[in-house]
C-alpha cells in the first residue's frame, strides 16, 4: 500500500476573509498535515496566510488578475501543483466551508491508498445544523445522505481528485465558469474507468445556500447543460436529456424572469461553440445507469 501525498486547494474571490481563515485553521488542525496548500485569489490579491495562521506544509498563494470562475480558478491551483510534481491527490474546498473533524485528510489518504483506480471522492455537505440538502446527495430521489458508496457524480464544495486521473481526463471545463462543471469532469472520469465514491463520513460544514442566489444562475445553468450534453453524450441521448430537463425546469421554476433567462441560456448553448466533443462510450452509459443515474436525468 503506497500512501499518496495530499494537497489542499482553495479558491477565493477575497470577499470572505473570516471564512477563509476559519477554513484554513480547520486544515491546520488535521491529524495528517497536507504536503502542500495552494490558495488562489480569483480576481483579487491575497494576504500572507501561512505567516499569519501558522499553516502546515508548503503554502503557495496565487493572485489571478480576473475572476476565472470556480473551475478556472481550480485549474490555476492544479497547474501550480503540477509544477511542484510532488502531490498525488488534491482536496478542493469551498472558501466558506469548514472541516469539522480532524481526520478528513487521513481518511482521504487511506481511501486512495486502498484503491488504485479511485478517481474522485465526494464529501458530505451539511449546514451548521447538520442538515444536508437533497440536492447535495449524489443520488436520485430522496436518498439517505449517510449512505455512501459508488456514485455517478460529486459536489464541488468538498471533494478529492486523483492527479493521475486528471492527467488522463483533463482538468475542469473553465469555460463553464460555474454550473455543471462537476458533471462534465465526473462523466470523463467514469468514461476513463475511474471510480467515484461518495463518503459521508468526510464532512464539510457549509452555509445553507440556493444556487439561484447568483444573478446569472438560470442563464448559465441552461447554457452549460446544453454544452455538457453536446460535449459528452452520444447523439441519440442529447435530445432525450435536454427534453427531460426542459420539462423539469418548466415544472420547478416559478419565476417568469427566471424562465426567460433559462431559455435564453439554452439558445446560447445551442448557438455557441461547446468545446471539444468527446462523447462517452455506450458501456459508460450502461455503467452510470447501473449505478442509479442514467445520463439523461
Amino acid at each position: 500500500m503506497v500512501e499518496p501525498r495530499i494537497a489542499v486547494a482553495v479558491v477565493t474571490m477575497g470577499n470572505r476573509p473570516a471564512e477563509v481563515d476559519a477554513l484554513l485553521e480547520s486544515v491546520a488542525k488535521q491529524d495528517l498535515a497536507p504536503a502542500r496548500i495552494v490558495i488562489v485569489g480569483n480576481g483579487c490579491r491575497l494576504p500572507e496566510f501561512a505567516r499569519r495562521l501558522s499553516l502546515p506544509g508548503e503554502v503557495t498563494t496565487v493572485d489571478v488578475a480576473e475572476n476565472l470562475g470556480c473551475p478556472g480558478g481550480r485549474n490555476v491551483a492544479l497547474s501550480r501543483l503540477r509544477e511542484f510534481g510532488d502531490v498525488d491527490v488534491v482536496v478542493e474546498l469551498d472558501d466558506d466551508g469548514l472541516l469539522v473533524d480532524a481526520d478528513v485528510l487521513r481518511r482521504v489518504r487511506d481511501l486512495y491508498a486502498a484503491e488504485p483506480r479511485l478517481g474522485i471522492v465526494g464529501f458530505r455537505i451539511a449546514d451548521e445544523h447538520g442538515e444536508t440538502q437533497q440536492r447535495h446527495v449524489p443520488r436520485l430521489g430522496k436518498p439517505d445522505p449517510m449512505r455512501g458508496g459508488y456514485v455517478t457524480g460529486f459536489l464541488g464544495g468538498g471533494h478529492a481528485l486523483c492527479m493521475a486521473m486528471l492527467a488522463e481526463t483533463g482538468d475542469w471545463p473553465a469555460e463553464f465558469f460555474f454550473a455543471h462543471e462537476e458533471t462534465d469532469l465526473a462523466w470523463r472520469a467514469a468514461d476513463a474507468g475511474w471510480a467515484i465514491r461518495y463518503v459521508p463520513e468526510l464532512l464539510l460544514r457549509h452555509p445553507k445556500t440556493s444556487p439561484a442566489r447568483h444573478a446569472v444562475y438560470y442563464r448559465v445553468n441552461a447554457r452549460n447543460r446544453v454544452w455538457l450534453v453536446r460535449r459528452r453524450l452520444p447523439l441519440p441521448l442529447v435530445p432525450l436529456h435536454l427534453g427531460v430537463w426542459t420539462l423539469l425546469t418548466l415544472a420547478r421554476t416559478r419565476s417568469a424572469a427566471g424562465l426567460r433567462a433559462w431559455f435564453g441560456g439554452f439558445l446560447e448553448g445551442v448557438r455557441e461553440p461547446a468545446g471539444e466533443r468527446r462523447p462517452m462510450r455506450w458501456r459508460t452509459v450502461w455503467r452510470l445507469t447501473r449505478l442509479g443515474r442514467p445520463p439523461v436525468i
